[in-house]
């Protein structure tokens, strides 16, 4: 793969090798899609793309579920050397009007599921920018409306348009440190921003993974598809996998343990990706290991996936689980299990070959003995910093600090302990609390916001919101909490919503001011052992 420079040269790679062979299968429809077929589909693409008056580095967004026209769409930007930007087609108005400003998009592909949202994030957004800075204003255009599935308006492109496109070979590009993706993360600063990674991070990344010694996909793989592809679980350590692999992939739009499991069976499934919520779900299925006959390898990732949950698992289905450790800014996958001699119990495995992992304590040198540090990264596989100048990224001599703490034993496999960042992750999903608090107080019946994450045993962790409404106000408690319920369901994507909201008097404070958050999760501790009412 290292004489690829384009992402997208892979699935040119795949289409050549394994031209007959099915590359993507869409669970709802029963769509196939060949790899001569996808390639094929993906030149139209691009150059409908280029049609449209994108030009190399301008940026397309999708707001699209997991269905064949986010993959084409996908690969076809990348070929045109535009960059790629997948959101969730589960945000809201507000945080998709936030990331087009953001990001600049010149266009903007969705379907039936999502085209509402998006057309009024796009008429949203003159108002969005009235109180923005000078730099935001100048990045920021209106941009074209790309839409798949359902009828276009006047003015927008009809994907049919994009999929029917021809035109001249577009250039292949020679540079691996072209941006190819922003993906919306946290960083280190607790408020959503993009990671900038290159064809350089993904190439490496799937490359990286691919060497260890029991490789997660080969070209005789049948991948389940279920994880979100605009997560970079999904469209990396997944769809990455997929492409570089010429293996076959099961497209589901969303997880349903029972239908999930059907399809498993149904396409004769080889490889399960997951989130640790889905093996909850499952470990207590009867007839498990019967339906899980042809699966050589679950793999869990994008959370801490606990021990006993794994061991349970596996008891039932008779299927190894293998676990990981990574971050957007790696592209994803820095650790695997995969790659240890005996997986151990509470381990994410060692660095994947080609990345080195260190530990550093609070003084900026190394634990003494057997002691956890923060986890710093350096490999080919590491962002370029957070959008749109690079801030906050691997330093001159190619460390990048992750904002986690672990330990590694004698064999260099990787223990998590627990992260500096308060970001909390549900069914396998960011939640940055700092966004939450600022959507609830945007409420002028609300004076303090407070948001944590607690234990969860359906989505591993769970959003709480502790409010504290204006002293002057006439609603009661639950009319407050009804307020600030209906304004988030406005304003956040479902699995951001505080699944519990607690109105109180007062927030504890530390001496400096700070809200004392370790105070209100021991509080929320103590709830989930049944030790409160």
């Amino acid at each position: 793969m290292t004489s690829v420079a384009n992402f997208a040269d892979l699935l040119a790679r795949a289409a050549q090798t394994s031209p007959d062979r099915v590359a993507l299968v869409e669970s709802a429809s029963g769509r196939r899609v060949t790899w001569r077929e996808l390639d094929s589909e993906v030149d139209r693409v691009a150059h409908g793309l280029s049609g449209l008056g994108l030009v190399a580095g301008h940026r397309v967004m999708f707001a699209l579920p997991n269905r064949i026209e986010l993959v084409t769409a996908y690969l076809a930007t990348l070929r045109a050397r535009l960059v790629a930007v997948p959101v969730n087609p589960g945000s809201a108005t507000g945080e998709t009007v936030r990331m087009i400003a953001d990001s600049g998009a010149r266009a903007v592909v969705a379907d039936l599921s999502t085209v509402t949202t998006v057309r009024a994030a796009v008429a949203g957004l003159e108002d969005a920018l009235a109180g923005a800075d000078e730099e935001l204003r100048a990045r920021t255009v209106v941009p074209r409306i790309v839409v798949a599935s359902a009828p276009a308006l006047p003015g927008e492109t009809p994907w049919s348009d994009l999929a029917g496109a021809e035109g001249r070979e577009v250039p292949p590009s020679m540079d691996a440190e072209a941006l190819a993706v922003l993906l919306y993360t946290s960083g280190t600063s607790g408020r959503p921003r993009a990671a900038m990674l290159s064809h350089r991070a993904l190439l490496a990344n799937v490359e990286q993974a691919g060497a260890v010694a029991n490789p997660p996909v080969t070209s005789a793989d049948t991948v389940l598809g279920v994880l979100p592809l605009f997560h970079v679980y999904g469209l990396n350590a997944v769809l990455g996998q997929v492409v570089g692999h010429a293996a076959r992939l099961v497209l589901l739009e969303r997880f349903d343990p029972d239908e999930t499991l059907h399809v498993i069976e149904d396409e004769a499934v080889t490889v399960v990706p997951v989130a640790p919520p889905a093996l909850t779900h499952w470990r207590d299925v009867e007839d498990l290991a019967e339906r899980l006959r042809g699966v050589r390898l679950v793999l869990s990732g994008s959370a801490p996936l606990p021990p006993e949950v794994a061991e349970a698992f596996e008891e039932r289905a008779g299927v190894p689980v293998h676990q990981g450790y990574g971050l957007t800014e790696a592209a994803p996958v820095v650790t695997s299990t995969l790659g240890s001699g005996t997986p151990k119990r509470g381990s994410v495995g060692c660095a994947l070959p080609g990345i080195e992992l260190r530990l550093v304590d609070d003084a900026g040198h190394r634990p003494e003995g057997s002691d956890p540090g923060e986890i710093e990264v350096r490999g080919d596989n590491l962002f370029s910093g957070y959008w749109p100048d690079g801030e906050d990224g691997p330093g001159e001599d190619g460390w990048w600090a992750t904002g986690d703490v672990g330990f590694l034993d004698e064999d260099g496999d990787l223990f998590l302990v627990d992260r500096l960042k308060e970001l909390v992750i549900v069914s396998g999903f960011n939640v940055y609390p700092v966004e939450v608090e600022d959507v609830i107080g945007e409420l002028d019946v609300v004076v303090e916001a407070a948001v944590i994450g607690v234990p969860d045993d359906q989505t591993g962790e769970a959003v709480v919101a502790y409010v504290v409404p204006v002293p002057s106000t006439s609603l009661s408690p639950v009319e407050v909490e009804g307020r600030v319920r209906s304004h988030c369901a406005e304003r956040l994507a479902r699995f951001k919503q505080p699944s519990v909201v607690e109105v109180v008097d007062e927030l504890p404070h530390t001496v400096t001011g700070k809200v004392a958050k370790g105070r209100l999760r021991a509080t929320e501790r103590r709830r989930y052992l049944g030790l409160l009412e």
